[in-house]
């Protein structure tokens, strides 16, 4: 559907205001009533040429390529026909439950039904800092789209790209055209509850799913199937459990067995699956892993694994084991000198420390930028300690060392209420595309801009930063 202007011939200023007013509230956690959006306004979506488009389409056909080349290189190691550091490395810091769920036959070929990876807009193009298949924003990238289009506006993926994205995924998992589905949102993931609450409502009002957000103790369990209690007293048979929840918080989640148990059994089916050997962030290392190139060639052909190589930073796993005398962390290096210790990489002088340092994916501080460190922002002692941390906490909580690429400089109007006029700023942008996968293909139902003034280390959705949808223009970046 086209977008027609609600309101015709605004200046920016005016474009701005609407915006303001008329966004959904509530869609993120906001301190106080006066502060109804935590984030800056901008009058229009963040601008991408043509070209940059076309490469963000390329992205997403090859990040579906690595999500299948994962799955299936972690079960060739899990059954001895690949190296063995690889499950072994996936594994790490998992209790054996975790690992249980994963490698039941019931779920072994399935991958993630949602990916967004979070690409950083570099001088050089793009740099993919991580990949998210547990996403927040796609409500808000919805509703964001939405409004614009009020404004005669259309956004990358269309109006309705985000909901009708998401039900063309769900409608791939079951095989049922219109299913039943309940977006179940735990405790621990509950700032995100009114977004998915809007995306599914606007699935049943367009009639492509009948979702329903709920929390897990609202599921009904019974040996034949699950269900869910509507508003109106009736239970609803489910053909679906979308899981927005983490799966290291998995024993904290009511009726998790029982979910598991029916999803197991295909009384119902379960995305994104329960493998968190696809939610690690240490898979970049073994991407870059150079005993691992001839399989990785292999499962992806050479023109996908060089796009990949190119996208994923460099990525070292801190393992504090020691190495051999004439071993090496191959591609590291310190002073020009090849690291064998990480106790090499103390001395390193602030402009020498281009990495961050972050927990790999099982750990309550591995989403929402927690527990991420940028090594030259940190002092001598903080570098110090955030690599004995990373030593001494391996067996439970293994992190990763990853080089740092700095955002390329743009420049970003936004509204500043306070003045009521539109200014601008120098920022960095960070863009999250939302890829539905579908069948064997991908779908892009939206793309999330997020610019941080260009002073900030870490981008994300900060106060200070502009969060907006994203349109094709021949003048855009």
């Amino acid at each position: 559907m086209p977008c027609t202007a609600f309101a015709p011939n605004l200046t920016a200023r005016d474009q701005a205001r609407f915006l303001e007013e008329t966004i959904p509230p509530g869609l993120f956690r906001v301190e106080n009533e006066q502060n109804r959006i935590p984030w800056r306004i901008s009058p229009e979506p963040f601008a991408l040429a043509p070209k940059t488009v076309e490469r963000i389409e390329t992205i997403g056909r090859d990040l579906l390529a690595f999500y299948k080349a994962l799955n299936s290189l972690y079960n060739r190691s899990a059954r001895g026909t690949a190296p063995s550091f690889i499950a072994e490395y996936l594994d790490q810091g998992k209790p054996e439950n975790i690992l249980r769920i994963a490698r039941q036959n019931r779920f072994k070929q399935e991958i993630p039904g949602v990916i967004r990876p979070d690409l950083i807009l570099t001088d050089d193009g793009f740099i993919a800092s991580e990949l998210d298949s547990v996403p927040g924003g796609m409500g808000f990238v919805g509703a964001m789209t939405e409004t614009y289009c009020k404004l005669g506006i259309e956004s990358i993926g269309g109006v309705h790209g985000m909901p009708d994205g998401f039900a063309a995924m769900l409608a791939s998992v079951t095989g049922i055209e219109n299913p039943h589905v309940a977006v179940v949102v735990s405790e621990e993931s509950s700032d995100y509850r009114a977004e998915m609450r809007w995306l599914a409502d606007v699935m049943r009002a367009r009639g492509v799913a009948q979702a329903h957000v709920c929390e897990p103790q609202e599921i009904i369990f019974t040996e034949d199937a699950l269900f869910l209690r509507l508003e109106d007293g009736r239970e609803e048979k489910l053909d679906a459990i979308y899981r927005n929840f983490e799966l290291f918080d998995l024993m904290n989640v009511p009726k998790q067995e029982l979910m598991l148990y029916a999803a197991r059994h295909n009384r119902v089916k379960m995305t994104p699956p329960p493998k968190a050997h696809l939610e690690e962030k240490l898979s970049f290392a073994l991407f870059h892993h150079p005993l691992l190139a001839a399989l990785w060639r292999s499962e992806l052909g050479n023109d996908t694994y060089a796009r990949l190589t190119a996208l994923f930073p460099q990525t070292w796993v801190i393992d504090p084991r020691p190495l051999p005398p004439q071993g090496v962390i191959a591609g590291l290096e310190a002073g020009g000198t090849p690291v064998r210790d990480w106790s090499q990489l103390v001395d390193l002088g602030k402009s020498e420390r281009n990495y961050v340092v972050k927990p790999s994916g099982f750990s309550e501080l591995a989403w929402g930028s927690r527990g991420v460190k940028v090594a030259n922002d940190l002092t001598k002692d903080e570098w110090v300690a955030t690599l004995d941390e990373a030593q001494r906490d391996y067996e439970k909580t293994p992190r990763i060392l990853q080089r740092f690429h700095k955002g390329k400089r743009v420049r970003q109007s936004y509204y500043d209420t306070a003045r009521d006029e539109v200014r601008t700023f120098d920022g960095r942008v960070r863009l999250c595309p939302y890829y539905f996968v579908v069948g064997d293909e991908v779908r892009l139902g939206g793309i999330l801009s997020t610019i941080a003034p260009a002073d900030k280390r870490l981008i994300h959705g900060m106060a200070d930063a502009v969060l907006s949808s994203t349109i094709v223009k021949e003048d855009g970046v």
